[in-house]
């Protein structure tokens, strides 16, 4: 027996690792998929491009099946005064100056018409924002969460989900980090504690499959 099973093993047996399983109305949240984390030279690149093809597979799917799609992305006004303690914490948030071409979506991952974009000046796509307030009045109930870093803005996102009413559902191939450790650590502690991590497959086969009309675009269960 391996020590992750090990791992898993002593989890389960305390009562860690349930399911929460899809709801019936989701939205897709793709969470600071912008230029900073795939630019070689950027002090935030994360060499996760691997990650892309599935966020535009999950991307495909949710626009198929009419389901809301959220991006998120990061600004801040010059010398980062509404960033506050964590601009001073993390020198690197310097790239989303207002204006900077880092702060720009990943080149065929930009929003359509029509599609919500949401500012966020800290880690979760929930503090100081509307999103929580937008999913409500559009009746969501489960957030489908993609993007960048799995133990920074995806592990925030995915916890305030939880903490706001909604079941977070992380796509374990569409979240990238900047290291293997951080990255596999944390998905293990969000599938424990605070969310279902699952594979692309599933959920697309939910949201009906790629290029496919679902029976019905309220459901994802």
């Amino acid at each position: 027996m391996t020590a992750d099973t090990d791992l898993t093993t002593d989890y389960q047996g305390a009562g860690f690792m349930g399911a929460l399983g899809f709801g019936r109305r989701p939205a897709l949240v793709i969470v600071d998929v912008v230029q900073a984390y795939f630019e070689p030279g950027s002090p935030l690149y994360a060499g996760v491009e691997d990650m892309l093809a599935a966020i535009h597979r999950l991307l495909a799917a949710a626009r198929t099946a009419g389901i809301p799609v959220i991006f998120t992305n990061v600004e801040y006004q010059a010398g980062g005064a509404d960033g506050g303690l964590f601009y001073r914490k993390v020198a690197a948030l310097k790239v989303f100056d207002r204006g900077s071409p880092l702060g720009r979506f990943a080149r065929g991952l930009e929003p359509a018409p029509g599609e919500i974009v949401v500012t966020k000046q800290y880690a979760s796509a929930f503090f100081g924002t509307s999103l929580a307030s937008t999913l409500t009045a559009l009746g969501v109930d489960t957030a489908i969460i993609t993007g960048v870093s799995t133990s920074g803005c995806v592990r925030a996102t995915a916890l305030d989900a939880l903490q706001h009413g909604f079941i977070p559902i992380v796509v374990r191939e569409a979240v990238g980090d900047r290291a293997p450790g951080p990255h596999e650590a944390n998905l293990f502690d969000l599938q424990a504690k605070y969310a279902d991590v699952v594979g692309v497959e599933e959920v697309i086969a939910r949201l009906g499959g790629e290029g496919t009309t679902p029976q019905s675009t309220t459901s994802c269960g």
